[in-house]
């Protein structure tokens, strides 16, 4: 079977927007709260308060998103909810009236359409909240009401709310807020794939899935693919799995993944022992323990030669998320480790994910942390912010860091050089992990008389048929 997925993914770069942090509409509108009770944008976000980011507040942003160089975003949910986060969903058709509800999304939607810019969104599937319609008839009638096998209760009364009594019913990770669905149930199932096509044919550009490995009903995501490409054949479909994820990438699911194979192994050699262990131990993406050159090349192969190229070049690659630590702070506050790592995510096959703050040099612990308030500008860090925009820029230039070839010139000690070669256009891509100042060679085979620096800090001179490359500690660059 010849995989195909959508041709617009190769060539976007992702902005991840965790709608309650990233900005605060600035103009007056008709509101459901008059007298706010948000927390402070800029004090340290706590589990449950909420800061008042708004759909209208992107809107306004988009000017600034654009500039950036960002042509997809990637939002967390933005469904009726009582969390912050909206990962317990009350009603799937609603836009959180806190967000500025359906209006404010349909014209954000436009007004991103207008400028080329995709929007896809979370869906949590798994599981729904204690607040949703059909489990709440659930909690009032018990095993009298008509939904109780969308869930999977086991005795009565429900036990929604009292801790002293165990949960009777599954909820997602054993927490009781999140009711799981009975996806057995033919019902449920259909329910949940008309939502999926009801935000498509709305305009959406695609969904990513919440925990979709919790799913386990024999051709349920087949039939979702099959649902929504009917809708819209360029539909982008990406599921949060962390690890190996070939038996969801076999061209009649997902699209891609949230590529978290990448992240770690990155992070690892860039940031190598300056990881603060404990902002990543309860997580399994593996940012630890720090790897050498030789090592991140060989993670890299694997990781190049589990799924088929078409796969490859629709994944999603990130460096952060709202479920990890910021790098900045993983990293114990080490700028080179941010723009070594931005480095190799813009120059890495697949579609390249910023998490709102990151191209600012936001830090953020775990969770709540690090879904802290999008900063002031006078708390930007600019050299963090034009390494972004540079990179961002110089991947649009150049086909080849979209869909060219990925091939490994040298990985020794803490250097680590790669082609991306597409046609004529090659482009070669260094990074000095070390301290120290690194010298090596490279062959006339591997790069043009003409190459040039397109990024970064390297002396480079031509001797004979060889290019002399110098590179400074912590230190990357771009020649072509």
């Amino acid at each position: 079977m010849q995989i195909q997925t959508p041709d617009w993914v190769k060539h976007a770069v992702f902005y991840q927007i965790f709608p309650d942090r990233f900005a605060k509409s600035q103009t007056a509108r008709k509101r459901l709260h008059h007298h706010d009770r948000w927390e402070d944008w800029h004090a340290i976000p706590t589990l449950q308060g909420y800061k008042g980011g708004d759909l209208w507040g992107v809107t306004e942003k988009l000017d600034y998103i654009q500039d950036l160089g960002i042509n997809a975003i990637y939002f967390t949910p933005i469904f009726q909810s009582a969390s912050n986060h909206r990962y317990h969903t009350h009603d799937y058709y609603q836009v959180d009236p806190m967000l500025g509800g359906n209006d404010a999304f349909q014209a954000l939607l436009e007004e991103s359409h207008r400028r080329d810019i995709k929007v896809v969104l979370d869906g949590v599937f798994n599981h729904s909240s204690r607040g949703f319609f059909f489990f709440h008839d659930v909690l009032e009638n018990g095993p009298h009401s008509p939904w109780v096998d969308w869930f999977k209760v086991y005795e009565w009364p429900v036990n929604a709310y009292n801790g002293e009594y165990p949960a009777n019913y599954e909820g997602w990770d054993g927490n009781r807020a999140l009711p799981v669905f009975n996806h057995d149930n033919s019902e449920v199932r259909e329910y949940i794939m008309e939502i999926a096509e009801y935000w498509i044919k709305f305009g959406v550009d695609g969904w990513r899935l919440d925990v979709p490995f919790e799913i386990k009903t024999p051709g349920f995501w087949q039939e979702f693919r099959d649902r929504v490409k009917a809708v819209n054949p360029e539909a982008y479909i990406v599921g949060e799995v962390w690890g190996d994820s070939r038996q969801w990438l076999d061209g009649t699911q997902f699209d891609g993944v949230m590529n978290y194979l990448f992240t770690g192994p990155t992070i690892a050699f860039v940031a190598g022992d300056r990881v603060d262990i404990s902002q990543v131990q309860s997580r399994d993406y593996q940012p630890s323990p720090p790897l050498f050159a030789a090592e991140y090349a060989e993670k890299i192969r694997a990781l190049l030669a589990l799924y088929d190229w078409e796969i490859q070049l629709t994944q999603l690659n990130l460096l952060a998320s709202h479920d990890t630590a910021r790098l900045l702070s993983i990293a114990d506050g080490d700028q080179p480790s941010v723009e070594l790592a931005t480095l190799l995510l813009l120059t890495f096959p697949g579609a390249p994910s910023i998490y709102y703050g990151d191209e600012v040099g936001l830090p953020g612990a775990l969770d709540p942390d690090s879904r802290r308030g999008f900063p002031l500008k006078s708390d930007w860090n600019y050299k963090i912010f034009e390494c972004h925009r540079q990179l961002i820029a110089l991947r649009h230039a150049h086909p080849a860091l979209r869909t060219g070839n990925y091939k490994v010139l040298h990985a020794e000690g803490t250097v680590y050089v790669f082609a991306r070669t597409l046609g004529d256009d090659t482009l070669v891509i260094a990074v000095n992990a070390g301290t120290t100042s690194a010298e090596l060679t490279l062959n006339q085979s591997d790069l043009k008389p003409q190459s040039k620096l397109l990024y970064g800090s390297a002396d480079i001179q031509w001797v004979e048929q060889h290019l002399e490359l110098h590179l400074p500690g912590r230190s990357g660059c771009v020649l072509g």
